[in-house]
Parts: structure tokens; sequence; C-alpha cells
């Protein structure tokens, strides 16, 4: 294997790791902020929403981002509009599917947390209903 393939190997695990860490501080951040947890990596066909959760009558479909230093784009501005269409799908899809069928399920809405790794610290940024309702 030549070591540009070897190098974009590591990149990607280095990437996938970086992201069930970012998962794992963002369901970390929603239970200490009163949600319980329904799903991390919930696959719908082809779509995958990173983090479900629940509080009260509402449930959060949260995509989670993480830049690393020197991106040019912030975590918020990474969601592109090709990804917003995919998170409503899915989103809509989830409805559907599972959540309907739940009384204690009024609306979802879909959030955004932006999770940085600095000096060994984990700082998660959260934003409610970053993309539009579509539920």
């Amino acid at each position: 294997m030549p070591s540009s393939d070897r190098a974009d190997r590591a990149k990607r695990e280095d990437r996938a790791r970086s992201g069930q860490q970012a998962e794992l501080a963002v369901a970390d951040y929603l239970v200490a902020s009163g949600y319980r947890v329904l799903a991390r990596n919930l696959r719908l066909g082809a779509l995958e929403l990173d983090v479900v959760a629940q509080k009260g009558d509402v449930v959060a479909v949260v995509e989670v981002r993480t830049r690393g230093p020197g991106s040019l784009a912030g975590p918020f501005e990474s969601v592109t509009g090709a990804k917003r269409a995919r998170l409503q799908r899915a989103v809509r899809r989830l409805w559907r599917e599972r959540l309907a069928a739940m009384p204690d399920v009024q609306r979802v809405r879909i959030d955004v947390a932006a999770v940085t790794f600095e000096a060994g610290r984990t700082r998660v940024e959260y934003v409610e209903d970053a993309i539009d309702e579509v539920v």
C-alpha cells in the first residue's frame, strides 16, 4: 500500500474517532441538560442521525459537527444546504416510522452541536432549532 493511501486511511480513522468522541460529548451534554438519549448513529435506510434525544414532549435530532484547527469553515457553517435537506428527509422518516406512534412526543426539532477539542478540554456549543422544523 503506498504511503499516501496509508496516510489517507489514518486521517479517516482519526476523523471517525474524533466524531465518535464528539457524539459521546454531546450525549453527555444532553443528559446533563435533562434529556434522555434515545439513539446514537441511528440509521434510517441510507440516512444517519448522530444523536436523538427526548426532553418532555420534544425530540431533538442533533447533528454533531467537529472542525480541526485550520479549518476554513466553522462547525456551524459546515452544515451545507445538501446536509440540511438530508437531515430534514431523515427526520420526516423518523417521525413516520417511529415517533408519530409515541404518545409522549409532540414535536421534533433539529439542533446542531459544535464540538471542539482544545488543550485536553472538550467544548460543546449547542444551538436548538438550528435547522427549520419539518414535523
